[in-house]
């Protein structure tokens, strides 16, 4: 085993392995704090022989294998149809291109080394070897038997609709996964190289990354549907890989309806929340900002017009010239499985013969049906069900020397089907539901043609070219091909009115369709994908080295918090040291969310925590205040026992120093006529949103839908939010949202303002603060922290500020504690501390 002293695969297989290095590696800085990730990470130093590189990860190496029986010698070759391998025409050349994947053939351990030097030297990619017992429950099981159906909506009801959940599949998912994770580490300079990992298969590779290089630049592209919440709530490991994915800087989609999928499960499942930053859709995920790109996959245009080019493509031409002469082609090329909607498609087509007799001997539906990539019993019933129906076809409306359909139901190269793209009318694609679907793009490219194909079909150069389209309206292509005529699979009148409308449809119009087509593809090709992807990827890990990452948690637990470098949590010792030796405190504390969780709207707080409050308010060298946006009722009802405690009610709006003092107005008397605008608006959205609830309060009105539906919700909050904001423009109030609700306030009323109220007063009474603690958790408490910290330092003799967040995430406080049990164990040692002092 060759010693990990060696930086990267890249300066193993190009250097002697047993020469010293001229320079030595920068030594990795030590972890100082328990749960704080280095600075820099491990093995992560430079090779000045090295360049930069973009990784490509993906199941499958872009390459051809083949072992010779005879001589025993292996012979590898690229796959220039891979997407994977075309994507390099979109990178810059200051990188170099390496890919790590499995190998489609078996090669026995034995061979296993060698052959990975071949293949790093030689192609620049690194195998994945898997045994074979974690190869089939990994791909075979898990992947294709599991999550290929599932993502393509179809529920493992009973056992001819999928396998049902599998653990032992599930835990070879895993132990793959970290093997691919493994390959891309022995590759990795991680300040300088780009990851970009594929598909379903291997959605738990960010999550080891991340956890190895905490500061990766990793993207992940999702080349199948994501389905709906709905459907994707029934995986038992849901969460897992939903946080897996979002270790990644940019996640990517073929389509909206994917990502929208994909965002939706994240705010059912996790509570997270995006939002729209200057075009980009950004989710804030643990002090980062997860950027989500809808762009499809586009073709290789030259690959396809040399296939175009090819003399067995002009042969071939010649060849279904003259086998259907004289006959329209509509052309069909699927995979063979269950999604594809070969049946549906041979029934539109029965469909429309015996609604036109006038196409009998003169329309052929020609269906090229790929290699089936996975096994099963739907699968074959599938194809019986294809053949059978075919036959039925052919015999009542076929006749002499003419069938109908024809089934080429082999492998076809791509020479040959660039002929039936040529000559084809019309093209169909039926999918019940596919990721994305280039079919049609090939079609229109090769309709376009080139010099030598043009030749080849006896068309002058200068010829107008046409195409037509009739696609599924659920896969991913159709919303870029607006020309197209779209269709629902499942309604076969409808699909056998589209095949006659575009066979039908005048030769200027097919034109104008086409050349929409061609323009479009010819702009978008995988060249513009990738180069876009990339370019926001780099743009996505710009932030990467100005935060410090904190690591929590084992395992697919594991998180990594990326936080400004001096938020750090609060101590208990260091704390109460300072509270020993101040004598003029000051201590503000929320309420929902910091002293009792936000589960109802009764919520006291325990009497545990009422005795440690009181035992803080009762020394005479505090001054102790609950901040809150509650009402007066309330607060009062809930600290009832607590004589020498301040509240700040509404936001600071009412306030009052102690139990028996009066309430006062921090602001002067405002006419709060504009409730009678914002209340019907609010119940206009209360109406049609299940679960929320408008609270009134004496100067606010708060719309709360904490027990909607969270997608649903949140959608409904930012149009209240907008709407409210229209309406009361000219009206003397604030529109905010908070957690979980949307509220309309008196402008100038903030927790900040009453922080400053509450210091202010004890200046004046001769008793500058020495200690100021305030704790919150919300968006509403950042304007205390804000307003302390600024206030505080503007003094002569700043004091000693503990301005701490509930919860490990981005704020402008400086401190945080876990939760709220943190924030009770805190006030418990302070009023020990202030009880031991009485006694002393």
């Amino acid at each position: 085993m060759v010693s990990r002293s060696c930086i990267n695969l890249v300066d193993l297989a190009s250097s002697d392995m047993f020469s010293i290095p001229q320079n030595l590696r920068v030594l990795p800085r030590v972890m100082t704090v328990p749960g704080i990730i280095s600075d820099i990470d491990d093995d992560n130093a430079s090779s000045p022989m090295s360049r930069k590189k973009k990784i490509i990860v993906a199941n499958f190496l872009p390459l051809h294998a083949e072992k010779n029986l005879k001589s025993g010698r292996w012979s590898f070759s690229f796959d220039e149809d891979s997407p994977f391998f075309q994507i390099k025409d979109g990178f810059s050349s200051d990188f170099d291109v390496f890919h790590v994947g499995s190998l489609k053939a078996d090669v026995d351990p034995i061979e296993q080394e060698e052959v990975a030097q071949i293949l790093l030297e030689e192609f620049n990619c690194v195998p994945t070897f898997l045994s074979s017992d974690t190869q089939k429950k990994f791909y075979h099981g898990f992947c294709k038997q599991y999550l290929w159906p599932l993502f393509h909506y179809m529920l493992p009801i009973c056992p001819d609709l999928g396998n049902r959940y599998n653990d032992l599949q599930w835990r070879a998912y895993i132990s793959a996964n970290k093997k691919f994770a493994d390959k891309v580490v022995e590759l990795l300079n991680a300040e300088d190289d780009y990851v970009w990992v594929h598909d379903y298969h291997l959605m738990l590779v960010p999550i080891f990354l991340r956890r190895r290089f905490n500061r990766i630049k990793l993207g992940f592209f999702l080349h199948s549907p994501f389905p709906s919440s709905e459907i994707y709530r029934t995986l038992p490991t849901r969460k897992f890989i939903l946080k897996a994915l979002l270790n990644a800087d940019l996640i990517g989609f073929h389509t909206y309806d994917y990502a929208s999928h994909f965002l939706s499960c994240c705010g059912r499942m996790l509570g997270l929340h995006y939002e729209s930053q200057q075009g980009h859709i950004g989710l804030e995920y643990l002090g980062r900002t997860i950027y989500i790109k809808i762009l499809h996959v586009g073709i290789h245009i030259g690959r396809l017009e040399s296939a175009l080019n090819h003399p067995s493509s002009s042969i071939k031409v010649k060849e279904i010239q003259e086998q259907f002469k004289g006959k329209k082609i509509i052309l069909g090329v699927d995979d063979m499985d269950i999604f594809k909607g070969i049946n549906l498609k041979l029934e539109a087509m029965e469909q429309l013969l015996q609604m036109h007799p006038e196409f009998w001997g003169k329309l052929v539906l020609i269906q090229i049906v790929n290699p089936a990539r996975t096994t099963g019993k739907d699968v074959e019933e599938a194809k019986r069900g294809m053949y059978m129906m075919t036959e039925r076809i052919n015999e009542k409306y076929g006749f002499l020397d003419y069938k109908p359909v024809i089934l080429i139901d082999r492998p076809v190269p791509l020479h040959e089907k660039t002929a039936y793209y040529a000559l084809a009318e019309c093209c169909i694609v039926n999918a019940v539901r596919d990721g994305m679907n280039l079919m049609p793009y090939k079609y229109t490219v090769c309709r376009q043609g080139t010099p030598k194909s043009d030749e080849a079909l006896e068309m002058a150069s200068g010829c107008p070219r046409t195409s037509t389209l009739v696609v599924s309206e659920f896969i991913g292509c159709s919303p870029s091909l607006s020309g197209a005529i779209r269709i629902n699979p499942w309604d076969i009148d409808a699909v056998a009115d589209a095949l006659h409308l575009a066979i039908s449809m005048p030769e200027a119009e097919k034109q104008l369709r086409h050349e929409k087509h061609y323009q479009y593809i010819k702009s978008h090709d995988v060249a513009y994908w990738a180069q876009s992807f990339m370019q926001d990827l780099e743009q996505a890990c710009k932030d990467h080295y100005s935060k410090r990452c904190w690591g929590m948690g084992f395992g697919l637990d594991c998180r990594i918090l990326f936080l400004s470098p001096y938020f750090r949590k609060l101590s208990r010792e260091h704390i109460c040291s300072v509270y020993k030796r101040t004598s003029r405190r000051a201590i503000f504390l929320d309420y929902d969310g910091t002293v009792v969780h936000r589960s109802s709207i009764a919520n006291p707080p325990s009497a545990k925590f009422i005795y440690h409050l009181n035992c803080i308010c009762n020394d005479s060298k505090n001054t102790v205040f609950i901040v809150s946006g509650r009402g007066q009722d309330s607060l009062c009802k809930m600290f009832s026992e607590c004589q020498n405690l301040g509240i700040a009610a509404e936001h600071g709006y009412f306030m009052r120093w102690t139990r028996d003092s009066k309430w006062q107005i921090s602001h002067r008397a405002a006419d709060f006529a504009w409730k009678n605008i914002a209340e019907p608006v609010m119940q206009l959205y209360t109406e049609t949103t299940d679960g929320s609830y408008i609270e009134t309060k004496k100067t606010a009105l708060v719309w709360h839908h904490q027990d909607a539906a969270s997608d649903f919700g949140s959608c409904q909050a930012k149009e209240l939010l907008d709407h409210l904001e229209s309406v009361l423009a000219n009206e003397p109030v604030v529109v905010m949202r908070g957690h979980d609700i949307v509220e309309v306030k008196p402008q100038g009323v903030t927790k900040g303002f009453a922080a400053e109220k509450v210091l202010s007063s004890m200046i004046s009474n001769g008793k500058v603060p020495d200690f100021v603690l305030c704790i919150g958790d919300d968006r509403s408490d950042e304007d205390m922290f804000e307003s302390i910290l600024s206030y505080c330092l503007s003094l002569d003799a700043p004091p000693e500020i503990f301005d701490c967040t509930v919860g490990q995430k981005p704020s402008k406080a400086r401190y945080y504690l876990d939760d709220i049990t943190d924030v009770h164990a805190i006030i418990e040692s302070l009023g020990d501390e202030s009880v031991f002092k009485l006694w002393r």
